[in-house]
């Protein structure tokens, strides 16, 4: 899941496998596989640089700490 910015300043929690297309006409414009379409503020890059982080996290797996 990544975190977006509708224009009205409020946060938008979407998941980042749903995504099929990225646009900028010139608002950035995130299509996803349902056919509902959401633009945010932030610019393609920005958001194939969360979806970059958000993949290399779940690639990871789980962090393990040593509580003691």
């Amino acid at each position: 899941m990544i975190t977006v910015t509708r224009f009205d300043g409020s946060n938008l929690i979407v998941n980042a496998d749903l995504i099929e297309f990225i646009e900028a006409i010139p608002d950035t414009i995130l299509t996803m596989t349902t056919g509902r379409k959401i633009v945010v503020k932030e610019t393609p890059a920005a958001v194939m640089r969360s979806i970059i982080a958000y993949k290399q996290e779940i690639a990871q797996g789980p962090q393990v700490t040593e509580e003691g």
